[in-house]
């Protein structure tokens, strides 16, 4: 089950990398940020609004660690789009890190023997569960659709063009669907996730934005589309 844990995941040496390129080389600057981490904590270093440039143009032997790599690649992206919501990036990052590995997104989790290609087969999967897998499931519909619009945008738009697949309308109706369904479940409580389910559901086409941006940027940043070209735009 994925948890919203990824600022949890951060190490010391990922904080020191955070100072040292906030502190621009400056012994003074660096003195200023040590302490604002000691006496505030990290989430405000982590805010800089510069640290994503900085991040992503790092020339240092240090390399960012997957976990604030994503976390504030997603943080910003969200606060972008208007979404300030911590615990949702943490999730996020979480999501995109644990959907990247292997056959992950296809399945409702980590053990589970099934795999699932197409929203319609969750859907499939749902009115057959119960119990705990039913609320596993419902998440899944809501990562699934915000794994595969968010990231994959142009796929999506090219199906649609091509093949008459369903457009983006569709992955977010049914990944607000799964998000709002899975924060009413008593078992959202228990893993801490009642508050990131239903902000998700709320907001789901401005995080599928957010997400559509890290995209372009991050993981295709040389690929052109016209429906890429639309978004840059802001054409609905």
């Amino acid at each position: 089950m994925i948890r919203a844990n990824m600022r949890g995941r951060l190490s010391r040496a990922d904080l020191q990398l955070v100072i040292l390129l906030l502190s621009r080389g400056s012994a003074h600057r660096r003195a200023y940020l040590e302490r604002r981490l000691a006496t505030e904590g990290p989430d405000s270093l982590l805010d800089s609004p510069d640290l994503l440039e900085r991040l992503l143009t790092v020339r240092t032997m240090l390399v960012p660690s997957e976990a604030l790599f994503f976390y504030v690649v997603l943080r910003h992206s969200l606060r972008g789009a208007g979404v300030d919501d911590r615990d949702l990036a943490d999730y996020l990052a979480a999501l995109l890190l644990d959907f990247g590995q292997r056959d992950r997104a296809w399945r409702i989790d980590w053990n589970d023997d099934q795999r699932h290609r197409y929203l319609v087969d969750i859907l499939g999967d749902l009115e057959a569960s119960d119990g705990e897998r039913r609320f596993k499931v419902m998440v899944h519909l809501g990562n699934y659709a915000l794994w595969l619009a968010g990231l994959f945008p142009d796929y999506i738009a090219a199906r649609h063009l091509r093949k008459g697949g369903p457009d983006v309308s569709y992955y977010d109706t049914l990944g607000r669907r799964g998000f709002g369904m899975a924060s009413d479940h008593r078992l959202a409580e228990s893993y801490g996730l009642v508050a990131v389910l239903r902000t998700a559901a709320e907001r789901f086409p401005s995080v599928r934005a957010a997400l559509n941006g890290v995209s372009d940027r991050v993981f295709f940043p040389n690929h052109r589309s016209a429906d890429r070209i639309i978004r840059e735009l802001g054409i609905q």
